[in-house]
């Protein structure tokens, strides 16, 4: 049978700070989740990462009872129902991705809720270092790096923006077309909807880099049969 000084425990403080750690590092990464609206935020994201520190701390000292009276008849893996966690988290991380049309958003989300487990496992099992500096550069990657690259790329690739026209009923936006491809600007989908006495015109257009947003729609407004003309919000 095995002394109880060779069998791993853990003090109730000691899972207390790594329980509470994890629980603080994945709601860190929630927070810029809950400021950005997205469907997972900062409850989802603790919750994941405490679960996933509980599931590693079960894993390695609860079954401490078993190993001690178990004799050499039991053999345990501190990894198994840990490693569990990298399988099952990608069932959570679908449910965050969400398909519009022919586009998918979530996938930040997905993301971030597979790494927070990851962080609540470190944390549970003790590499608190890794834990921090983890969580550090995921904030980092979803905050000062997403508006850098923002800027870097908005000088090469150009934006896909809606512009918001209102035409008289029955009027043609064959112009409203032309002018705002002579401008440069390309037009990637077009909708149009009736009321009583008008009509709104929904155009999604990319504008070369660099383009004046402003003057092209102050110089769509001047367009005979053009009411009026805003981008969206």
């Amino acid at each position: 049978m095995l002394l109880a000084s060779s069998v791993p425990s853990l003090s109730w403080e000691e899972a207390l700070l790594r329980l509470a750690l994890a629980a603080a590092l994945g709601g860190a990464v929630g927070l810029e989740r809950e400021f950005r609206e997205r469907e997972a935020g900062f409850r989802t994201h603790m919750l994941v990462s405490l679960g996933s520190a509980l599931f590693t701390i079960a894993s390695a000292y609860g079954f401490r009872d078993f190993l001690l009276h178990g004799g050499g008849l039991v053999r345990t893996d501190p990894t198994r129902i840990a490693a569990q966690i990298v399988t099952g988290i990608g069932f959570l991380g679908a449910g965050a991705i969400i398909r519009q049309g022919l586009s998918i958003r979530g996938l930040t989300t997905a993301a971030t809720l597979w790494v927070v487990a990851a962080i609540g496992l470190t944390a549970g099992a003790g590499y608190y270092s890794a834990a921090a500096i983890t969580t550090l550069l995921v904030i980092v990657s979803l905050w000062p790096l997403r508006i850098l690259t923002h800027r870097v790329m908005s000088r090469f690739r150009p934006e896909t923006d809606r512009l918001i026209a209102q035409l008289p009923a029955g009027e043609s936006p064959a112009p409203l077309i032309q002018e705002l491809e002579s401008q440069g600007a390309q037009l990637r989908a077009l909708e149009i909807g009736h009321e009583a006495d008008r009509r709104t015109v929904l155009l999604d257009v990319t504008l070369p880099p660099r383009s004046d947003a402003p003057a092209i729609v102050a110089k769509l407004s001047e367009l005979d049969n053009v009411l009026e003309i805003r981008w969206a919000d």
